[in-house]
């Protein structure tokens, strides 16, 4: 099977960027993997907002899917430290303890999906390790997979949507 994990974060971009990014990506389902989905600087994305407007304006499914979220302890030590070397290793034990991906029934997702969370970026943030580790787990079941992250390039005089693949 053919399948897109996406990745995409909402700092940074409008509601209209965020929506033509997952429209232009052929998204079929947000999977939320944000710990706390309610704060005042999530805007669109607050819940119940997103799911309202995914559902009805965008027509894409979402999901909330805790077990990808890191604790509240491990965003805390990041913060503090910065290390993302020792964030990475704990984010991926933490999911090996979960059993993530195997715990996740996975099977009733679509095949196209968006892991989303508030950093704008993929590079340090735990959506693109999640991500990972779903491809590499669903390319060992013999499905073609694509990561592809879904960010806003800001150049001087305009903003550009772009989907970096990898």
């Amino acid at each position: 099977m053919q399948r897109l994990v996406g990745t995409i974060g909402f700092t940074g971009k409008s509601a209209e960027e965020f929506f033509a990014l997952l429209r232009g990506a052929g998204v079929e389902c947000v999977v939320d993997v944000r710990q706390h989905r309610v704060g005042q600087l999530s805007g669109y994305a607050k819940h119940p907002d997103l799911e309202f407007f995914l559902k009805k304006i965008a027509k894409i499914a979402y999901v909330h899917e805790p077990l990808l979220a890191p604790t509240v302890e491990l965003r805390k030590n990041y913060q503090e430290s910065k290390d993302w070397a020792a964030y990475e290793k704990e984010y991926l034990r933490l999911l090996k303890e979960r059993r993530v991906p195997r715990a996740l029934g996975t099977s009733s997702w679509p095949k196209n999906i968006a892991l989303l969370c508030s950093e704008p970026g993929p590079e340090k943030c735990h959506r693109r390790l999640a991500a990972e580790l779903l491809a590499l787990n669903w390319r060992a079941a013999g499905d073609d997979v694509e990561v592809r992250h879904l960010v806003t390039k800001c150049g001087k005089k305009e903003r550009k949507l772009s989907i970096d693949s990898n």
